[in-house]
């Protein structure tokens, strides 16, 4: 088979394209060019030449610049301006690697492309129909199908995931027993695009700002929520919300998100999280972590991938990379979502993504939040 293997660098690209070579199948590397690097940046190109120079690949490089400014860094810093804090990796993931760069692998002749996610592809004998579907990987820890649940189920057949079975150890003591040089051998967990920390985030988004004519709003109140004992005899002496009261002001709804701790500059006599981000009133609302939780939530831009006939009573839902999934009723009419939980759990943000799995692992749908229920 003729397979086309997006190569960014790192280890993880780098292992898929050596397995699918020693696995006999003729393959082409492509690199696709997305951010606008630092001057200061080092490219990874002579480093992948050198990779596949030794492994006799031919290797590509795809010119998406343009289009991932105009598909991903524009709607996120679009949305970020908006109060959410959005997903760039999913968008990413939809419009331009299993988008654009899959189309360009196809107009080469390529049949599959094949990255470096941790992820399955599995038979779509649940949809009640034949074809692909998105599964979790083997190796939990480094699962990726969060962040490929918005990818439409068409695309799934021409898609390839040879570390399906693998855990990183694994993929590096593979590379290295090769004699290959990693180009890019450190794991960032920055956005690609806006490299360097939160000092340098922040400034990456004004600067997008800037250039898009985009005024975000500036600072508001902080309201802090707390809990206070309904005297005896009034609804059995159980707890309720006291009324919000203003401890501080915000530089810049933007500059926060659900569930965050640190960072907040507030003195208190408790530790206190981001409650709730009220966009219409520009205010920051937090509380002490007891009062952190969401009951459910309402997304939108649904991309199923399972006949919902064909859906577990409760679908298992996640809701932040690294999160825990948690069964949830799950209401989908037209293309939005409305999950609710039985318990409450930690707090996901608007612009993030919903992924919605069965028993096994297998993704039933994946979809945009557009609303968290405290």
């Amino acid at each position: 088979m003729r397979i086309a293997v997006a190569v960014s660098g790192g280890v993880d690209s780098l292992c898929a394209l050596l397995l699918l070579k020693k696995a006999g199948h003729e393959v082409m590397a492509l690199h696709a060019l997305l951010a606008e690097r630092s001057p200061t940046a080092a490219s990874p190109l002579p480093g992948l030449e050198a990779a596949c120079h030794a492994l006799g690949v031919p290797l590509r490089v795809v010119d998406l610049r343009a289009r991932f400014a105009r598909e991903v860094v524009t709607p996120f810093a679009a949305a970020y301006a908006e109060g959410r804090t959005p997903n760039p990796c999913a968008l990413c993931n939809r419009h331009i690697k299993f988008g654009a760069l899959l189309d360009v692998a196809l107009e080469l002749g390529a049949e599959r492309l094949a990255t470096g996610h941790y992820a399955r592809i599995v038979g779509g004998t649940r949809s009640g129909a034949p074809g692909p579907l998105l599964a979790r990987a083997a190796h939990a820890p480094k699962d990726q199908s969060y962040f490929l649940s918005l990818v439409p189920r068409e695309r799934l057949g021409r898609m390839i995931f040879p570390l399906a079975n693998m855990d990183k150890a694994a993929c590096k003591a593979l590379v290295a027993e090769e004699g290959l040089a990693v180009p890019v051998p450190q794991e960032s967990h920055d956005i690609c695009f806006a490299p360097g920390g939160v000092d340098a985030y922040r400034e990456f988004l004004e600067q997008q700002w800037q250039t898009l004519g985009i005024t975000p709003p500036g600072p508001g109140p902080v309201m802090l929520r707390e809990e206070t004992a309904v005297p005896e005899g009034k609804c059995g002496g159980c707890p309720e919300r006291a009324p919000l009261r203003q401890i501080g002001s915000h530089a810049g709804l933007w500059r926060y998100t659900e569930g965050q701790r640190r960072g907040l500059g507030l003195a208190h006599t408790e530790a206190l999280h981001v409650l709730h981000k009220d966009v219409a009133a520009n205010a920051l609302v937090v509380g002490p972590r007891r009062l952190l939780g969401m009951r459910g939530l309402v997304a939108g831009e649904v991309n199923v991938a399972v006949d919902p006939r064909f859906w577990p009573e409760r679908p298992l839902v996640r809701c932040r990379y690294g999160g825990a999934v948690a069964p949830a009723d799950v209401r989908l009419e037209g293309n939005r979502l409305s999950l609710s939980f039985a318990e409450a759990c930690f707090p996901t943000a608007a612009g993030q993504v919903a992924t919605l799995y069965d028993e096994d692992g297998v993704v039933l749908a994946g979809a945009i939040v557009e609303e968290v229920l405290a």
